[in-house]
């Protein structure tokens, strides 16, 4: 039995023996995470995985980038409508999702056209309510049949070949699978508005195909405490790692960084863990073009203008409201006892920002009548760099890590699909390619 257990014990004792000696040695590398984002979070979580301790500096005053929530007044206001789901593989990866006490949306939508609410739900995860979604009034059975197609290639990874390739857009797959002109503008143009912030739906095939298979493949959901939970614990779990707050870079050269405040840090290496315009000024090239934009009207209501865990699209083509969710019914720790709190987020062609809030109440009218006028205006949130511009995306999915020269990476969700899952992704390959390249030991 000790035979055994040494056998067993003599790879992990190897290799600590050779990290040991590998730090002893004088030779760790000093590696900087320029951005405390989901991206530079996980890269900094997979540097220490790999035993190498990086300094992070992040520019504002927390961590998480674009996914953060405030608490004001006890509401719990992500910045800017956000979902997590379950079914992003880095997602179920890298986190802990237990511990993010996770608050499920019913799969599925509530639609609202010809003045009322019809609710469509997956007809393989909801069998009981299959024959008022197959015979409801948002597309045909034909297009049910054809969206249930659609689904299985992209779970099987086949999308991007029935369609003429991956770069295609997301308005010709739709049209490649021969879906009516009501079913998109009542239920897909909306909701997919809503996923990627694109009203033409140029978003590229193979990117539409595994954010799709990501939808079927698990729940959307909202952590408890709001969506800053998730980089919050990415950065609860780096309990060696250095992260220095408003520490904004404003020069690198050659691994060399330099801070607002003047002060130098040499490295070894260096990751551009920003979005892609500051990645683009650090480097001393024009920024492209601004991000997609997301508008997103918060409210206090006395109670719930519907109920149940929802999201709501609008299926009608006028209005500035794209869609809504009554937050506390998903997750009733986004509002204090005995009140709701609402997200409306809006379309791209709005009324000016002074007249946005009065719009969206009076066309709110329209759906839930005089409820509306005891409703209580909390904030707007104009998340101009909500997700980066289609033309910095990759024409195809990338295999590869971004080393932009020897000693700088970059990483983060514009080198991908532009999604949580494509920052974590970016953030862990990453750090697996600087651990390859400065001969680090593997772990065992």
């Amino acid at each position: 039995m000790r035979q055994v257990r040494r056998m067993r014990l003599t790879p992990l004792v190897s290799f600590l023996r050779s990290r040991y000696n590998w730090r002893m040695s004088g030779s760790a590398p000093h590696v900087i995470v320029i951005g405390a984002g989901v991206a530079g979070l996980a890269c900094a979580r997979g540097l220490t995985i790999h035993g190498i301790t990086p300094l992070v500096l992040e520019a504002s005053d927390a961590v998480g980038g674009r996914v953060r929530t405030d608490l004001m007044n006890g509401y719990r206001l992500d910045h800017g409508f956000q979902v997590l789901l379950t079914g992003y593989p880095e997602v179920t990866r890298q986190l802990d999702l237990p511990s993010l006490r996770l608050q499920p949306f019913h799969p599925g939508a509530s639609v609202r056209c010809q003045g009322t609410f019809h609710r469509l739900s997956d007809p393989l995860r909801q069998p009981l309510d299959a024959p008022a979604i197959l015979l409801g009034p948002i597309g045909s059975l034909g297009d049910k049949l054809r969206m249930l197609r659609l689904t299985r290639d992209a779970q099987h990874k086949t999308l991007c070949q029935h369609v003429g390739g991956p770069s295609t857009s997301t308005q010709n797959v739709l049209a490649s699978y021969g879906l009516s002109e009501t079913m998109c503008r009542r239920f897909l143009h909306p909701f997919l508005h809503g996923v990627f912030l694109d009203e033409a739906l140029a978003t590229p095939a193979w990117i539409f195909e595994h954010v799709w298979a990501s939808f079927a493949q698990g729940n959307v959901a909202l952590p408890q405490e709001g969506m800053g939970a998730i980089p919050r614990q990415l950065a609860n779990g780096l309990h060696s790692v250095s992260v220095r707050m408003n520490a904004p870079v404003t020069e690198i050269d050659g691994t060399s960084v330099t801070l607002v405040s003047g002060e130098r840090l040499a490295a070894d290496v260096v990751v551009l863990a920003t979005d892609w315009s500051t990645a683009a000024i650090l480097q001393g090239t024009p920024p492209p073009s601004s991000g997609r934009t997301a508008i997103t009207v918060y409210y206090s209501a006395p109670q719930p203008p519907l109920s149940g865990p929802w999201l709501v699209l609008n299926g009608e083509e006028e209005g500035p409201v794209n869609h809504l969710c009554v937050l506390s019914e998903v997750a009733p720790s986004y509002a204090p006892a005995g009140r709701s709190l609402i997200a409306v987020s809006l379309r791209p062609r709005t009324p000016e920002p002074d007249q946005q809030e009065l719009a969206v109440r009076r066309y709110l009218a329209e759906w839930f009548g005089g409820a509306v006028d005891a409703w209580h205006y909390l904030r707007t949130d104009r998340v101009t760099s909500s997700l980066p511009p289609l033309n910095v995306l990759p024409p195809t999915a990338p295999t590869s890590v971004c080393e932009l020269r020897s000693g700088l990476f970059a990483c983060g969700d514009y080198l991908s699909t532009g999604t949580l899952d494509a920052a974590l992704w970016s953030g862990r390959i990453t750090a697996d390619a600087i651990a390859e390249r400065l001969g680090v030991p593997q772990p065992a």
